[in-house]
């Protein structure tokens, strides 16, 4: 049996626990009738869950005090011991996500997650904790930037959230409590109906994360972009990989992400810069695990290595 996880992320005093009061405290929540609520709490903030509030009697409260508390087993024996059918996480903001993501149990799947942040400090953090941020941004459906004003920088917020992910939704809390969903226009820089998809060296890295959210889009299409060529025993014989590191947030977090190239492999060189120019496919590919962007070479061109070979979102 599925175990439908609810997870909300952010930092210390972002407005996390306000939202799940609120949305333990909806009927509708509880619906339909037999849920029974796990609730995890990794970390405690000024403001605390009002069990007399919730909406159901069935709501059972954990507190996760360390990071080794993250594991499988450990998880699991809560929902256990409370015969939860549901669960709901306040997760810590100073640990990182992958930790709980390979430490849920396998019928644990999330159904959501919510990213909150306080529109007068995110910037701050994201100037000195640029890691943590990313990590909470990167899979998030939703951002929920509280505390906002008339002095708030609206475009700053989107273009921070922008430059880790194009798919979350930016929701806009003001402190008079009227919420305002973000409708800045998010243009790509490159025209992806146009006959050749032509990618400027400055954006591999948006190209590549638009490419692998939006794969139906770019399937039968023609792209040009500048990568470095990797030929190895992994790669069938007549392909290649071709592609740039990119990096997110950090040098830390620099790695290579590059596409797999069906044809042409006689024309390149291993560690070569190369303009390639190819038609785009969505193939299953044992390189990809499953089905992919498998590109097909038109022509390729011996390239000049980028001053800065490391591609990023800025």
């Amino acid at each position: 049996m599925d175990i439908p996880v609810y997870l909300f992320t952010g930092f210390l005093e972002a407005g996390k626990t306000r939202f799940i009061q609120e949305t333990l405290g909806d009927p509708e929540f509880f619906q339909p009738a037999g849920r029974r609520t796990l609730v995890l709490l990794c970390e405690e903030g000024e403001e605390e869950l009002d069990p007399a509030a919730f909406a159901s009697e069935d709501v059972f409260l954990e507190v996760i005090e360390n990071e080794r508390q993250i594991n499988p087993d450990k998880l699991e024996a809560l929902r256990r011991k409370h015969r939860a059918n549901l669960v709901v996480i306040e997760y810590n903001g100073m640990w990182l996500l992958p930790q709980l993501y390979q430490a849920m149990p396998e019928e644990w799947l999330i159904y959501q997650e919510i990213m909150f942040a306080d529109a007068g400090t995110i910037e701050v953090f994201n100037a000195n904790m640029r890691n943590l941020v990313v990590d909470k941004l990167t899979n998030s459906e939703l951002v929920v930037f509280n505390r906002c004003n008339e002095d708030t920088d609206k475009a700053a917020l989107h273009k921070l959230v922008r430059s880790v992910s194009r798919r979350s939704n930016i929701l806009y809390e003001e402190v008079s409590g009227e919420y305002v969903y973000d409708d800045i226009e998010d243009p790509l820089p490159f025209d992806v109906n146009a006959p050749v998809i032509n990618i400027e060296d400055r954006d591999y890295a948006l190209f590549f994360r638009d490419l692998s959210d939006n794969m139906a889009q770019y399937d039968g299409k023609t792209v040009t972009f500048l990568g470095s060529v990797v030929k190895n025993a992994r790669v069938p014989k007549d392909g290649f990989i071709i592609g740039r590191p990119i990096m997110v947030c950090c040098a830390e977090d620099i790695a290579f992400r590059g596409l797999f190239c069906e044809s042409g492999a006689d024309a390149v060189r291993d560690g070569e810069w190369v303009r390639l120019t190819a038609k785009i496919s969505l193939k299953h590919s044992r390189l990809y695990g499953g089905k992919g962007p498998v590109l097909k070479a038109i022509s390729s061109e011996h390239g000049r290595e980028p001053d800065d070979p490391v591609a990023t979102f800025y």
